[in-house]
């Protein structure tokens, strides 16, 4: 695996997302559920629900579909991407104008960014990811600390 897989421009890391880690298992646990009653062959007189049962396998298995780097994760305008893909960069941290305006307004949704960036820098790239996998292994997933946008929360 490429080092830098999972780690996005901006510093955050893929595997900390729950499309990555949660969404998935409980996608998996739901549908194991389900089998067990026996929804997958009866479900099917059910109305929508082909389409739901083809929607639980997507997301039971989507846990490597997305990528940062290449560009099918994250909104596809996204200035962080286009600006370290245009200056070079493999991370943003390395950047000379580091934390950028686009860097902080991230960190009104995303508060652990700078402080994650901070250790990637004191302990090495290999160090970070193998701290964030930690991280992962406890069940955490950026959902629980991130702030909702006014425009997602409907605020």
């Amino acid at each position: 695996m490429d080092k830098l897989e999972q780690v996005a421009y901006c510093g955050l890391y893929c595997g900390l997302c729950s499309q990555r880690n949660r969404i998935p298992e409980q996608a998996r646990s739901l549908r194991h559920s389900m089998q067990k009653e026996g929804w997958d062959i009866w479900g099917q007189d059910q109305p929508c629900f082909k389409n739901f049962w083809l929607f639980l396998n997507r997301l039971a298995e989507s846990e490597s579909q997305c990528s940062c780097r290449g560009g099918e994760c994250g909104p596809p305008f996204c200035e962080i991407r286009k600006c370290a893909r245009n200056k070079g960069l493999e991370v943003c941290i390395s950047c000379d104008t580091y934390p950028c305006g686009l860097i902080l307004e991230l960190t009104s949704v995303y508060p652990t960014l700078l402080s994650d960036a901070k250790r990637m820098r004191e302990k090495g790239i290999e160090v970070w990811i193998q701290e964030q996998e930690e991280r992962r292994k406890t069940g955490f997933a950026y959902t629980d600390i991130r702030y909702l946008s006014d425009e997602i929360s409907g605020d």
